[in-house]
């Protein structure tokens, strides 16, 4: 008899932290189901070699109805005799040119709060409907950043987008907390990490973005943890027997 399965659903999977996560959460007694804007060919290639359970949707997250619409119709159709628990990690994010409001394009805004909070949410919502008669453990961890509690100059955009994803978690665990078996909600803030949204804040104009030099000097100084380092730790916190204890949370502590 095959032994259970731990489902895990990772967005923007692709590369990054998200990326990271997938690689580590693939390992035998897990099926792993990632949504990003593109396939990773690396990711499949792993999967592949190790016989592995991977899928992978291509997913334009700042149109999330769809992509929500999908994963709870999935989810639905799964046979949850085959699953030990079941784990969604909400990463996607969109970081928008550093720069005041006033100057920021409206794309840009639109895009970051869409594909950073609306998608989060519609997605959360999807996974907690369709799961909500299971009885393994489900869990969501929402990716949140010392941004979300603590405001930046010209951040406006990404700093309410974190905001949200720390508030509408804590909403949604009270929800959960009124259920027999109802789910574990974290926001998690996972430390200051070497990746392509780093190197855009320390690539930003000074004259607009005032704080460019204390991210150029985190690099400098060797502080911003790789993000395989990222990775472990996040997913190390997941594992915790007291996860969702703490609705908002902190990797460093």
């Amino acid at each position: 008899m095959t032994a259970p399965t731990h489902l895990y659903i990772v967005t923007g999977a692709s590369r990054g932290l998200g990326f990271a996560m997938a690689r580590q959460l693939l390992r035998p007694g897990n099926a792993l189901l990632c949504l990003s804007r593109g396939t990773n060919a690396d990711l499949a290639r792993a999967a592949q070699d190790a016989g592995l359970s991977l899928e992978q949707w291509p997913a334009d997250l700042s149109e999330a109805a769809a992509s929500a619409d999908r994963l709870g119709a999935w989810l639905a159709g799964q046979a949850t005799a085959g699953i030990a628990s079941a784990t969604l990690i909400n990463n996607a994010a969109f970081l928008p040119p550093p720069v005041p409001l006033r100057d920021a394009a409206p794309q840009d805004t639109v895009a970051a709060l869409r594909v950073g909070l609306e998608a989060p949410m519609l997605l959360t919502a999807a996974f907690l409907a369709a799961t909500r008669e299971w009885t393994v453990p489900r869990k969501v961890l929402n990716v949140s950043s010392g941004l979300g509690r603590r405001p930046m100059a010209s951040q406006s955009a990404y700093c309410a987008l974190k905001a949200g994803i720390d508030l509408f978690t804590r909403c949604a665990a009270l929800d959960e907390a009124a259920l027999p078996n109802g789910a574990r909600l974290c926001a998690l803030a996972p430390g200051v990490i070497d990746t392509g949204m780093q190197a855009t804040l320390r690539g930003g104009d000074a004259s607009r973005f005032p704080d460019v030099g204390r991210f150029a000097e985190l690099h400098a100084g060797g502080r911003l943890a790789s993000p395989d380092q990222a990775a472990a730790d996040v997913l190390a916190y997941l594992d915790r027997a007291d996860f969702g204890a703490e609705v908002l949370a902190d990797v460093r502590g």
